[in-house]
């Protein structure tokens, strides 16, 4: 840029151009855009304008690195430890675990460290772990209805009916764990999620028979730290029974159930499904009591690290602006901070909740995480080494099977 302003600058100093004819400009022009590249236009401007008396801009000073090497792999092992969550979930982690860590002896750095990861941005922390993220990867059943009249008795509600602002209204839904083949017996997990604060809960059993589900929702109710308002299930006939139905009438619970084959009204816990169970223990098919007993051991760990450590947002406000959807959305926070935020739950258990909560150590309940998936790895490559060979021989109501040597 400095050499074609001298040169235009001879043009006009040096050979006349000022002076000429506007013919001669022109040619002059002509010239002066043929031997620079500059557009017309443009070069004109800058001799009505004199820009080219103005001297060459001064090279930008780079601005220094605000957060170090150290701060970035910190940050990092953090992310990771809290199971990969975005920018904006990861900084309110932060600022509430922190110092938490720190008396758990989990962070040892240096004090300049701490505070630039207190301070730093949602969206520094998505630039910053944007690299890490591309290394790593991380980018229906129709049945009839067998009791027509009972399912005349339990009402449908769609997602955008049920109550979000009141603690206890729960969504439940089957994860059965057949692998590609769903005959037989096998291991299904009762997975249960609160609308209000995001609080999940899991429970294994072995099959989907109707009383080992009601059994098994049952003692996730006496588990949960506040009390079963709602219980919305889907068309399952799992859920959809006289058994679960009997159940929710002693226990005063209101029973809902979705619109068939809309997965969007039992949003949420089909959210969890992924999140909370296909994430940590895949798609496999498990059916062993051995495995039982393992998967348990997990969803106990799990709905501790989710329900404590794993902030989440909620949708405020949904509008469209020129046939674009604006969505809305809270601050960042953990099932565990809303319930201590919630007034009508009594002090006595938001106080037991604190107690609990200091005694978690979210290092400790990961590692305990992936041990446990490492035993349900190795059990399942044991179950598969013992059936090798063997064919599977289906008898004639299709619903049991046997092996044959």
């Amino acid at each position: 840029m400095k050499s074609r302003n001298q040169y235009l600058k001879s043009l006009i100093e040096n050979r006349g151009y000022l002076l000429k004819s506007k013919k001669e400009k022109s040619k002059l022009l002509d010239e002066f855009c043929a031997n620079t590249g500059m557009n017309r236009k443009r070069a004109i401007h800058k001799i009505r304008t004199g820009q080219y008396l103005k001297p060459g801009s001064k090279p930008k000073r780079k601005r220094g690195l605000a957060y170090t090497n150290e701060t970035i792999q910190e940050l990092k092992r953090l992310w990771k430890i809290f199971d990969h969550p975005c920018g904006q979930r990861l900084k309110s982690t932060l600022e509430d675990e922190i110092d938490h860590l720190i008396k758990l002896g989990e962070l040892k750095c240096s004090p300049a460290i701490i505070q630039q990861l207190k301070k730093i941005g949602s969206a520094t922390i998505d630039r910053k772990l944007a690299p890490i993220k591309q290394d790593e990867g991380l980018k229906n059943k129709y049945q009839k209805k067998i009791h027509p009249l009972l399912y005349q008795k339990i009402p449908v509600k769609i997602f955008a009916e049920q109550d979000r602002e009141t603690l206890g209204n729960i969504q439940a839904d089957l994860v059965e764990h057949c692998g590609q083949s769903a005959v037989g017996q096998f291991i299904c997990t009762i997975s249960a999620a609160d609308i209000c604060s995001g609080w999940w809960q899991g429970r294994s059993v072995m099959s989907l028979g109707q009383q080992a589900v009601r059994v098994g929702l049952a003692g996730l109710k006496e588990e949960s730290p506040f009390v079963w308002q709602e219980l919305h299930s889907d068309n399952g006939q799992s859920f959809i029974n006289k058994f679960f139905y009997q159940y929710c009438r002693q226990e005063k619970i209101f029973f809902s159930r979705s619109r068939p084959y809309k997965k969007n009204d039992n949003c949420l816990v089909e959210e969890k499904n992924r999140t909370h169970i296909r994430q940590e223990v895949g798609y496999r098919r498990y059916d062993t009591l051995e495995e039982l007993e393992i998967l348990n051991e997990i969803w106990e760990k799990v709905a501790d690290f989710k329900n404590f450590f794993q902030p989440a947002m909620k949708l405020v406000k949904k509008e469209r602006v020129d046939g674009h959807i604006k969505r809305k959305y809270d601050k960042p926070a953990t099932p565990y901070r809303r319930i201590m935020k919630y007034e009508a739950l009594s002090e006595e258990t938001k106080g037991e909740l604190q107690e609990y909560y200091s005694s978690l150590n979210p290092v400790r309940l990961k590692q305990g995480i992936e041990r446990l998936q490492a035993v349900l790895h190795e059990t399942y490559l044991k179950k598969q080494e013992k059936t090798k060979g063997r064919s599977v021989v289906l008898l004639d109501d299709s619903t049991r099977a046997i092996s044959v040597a």
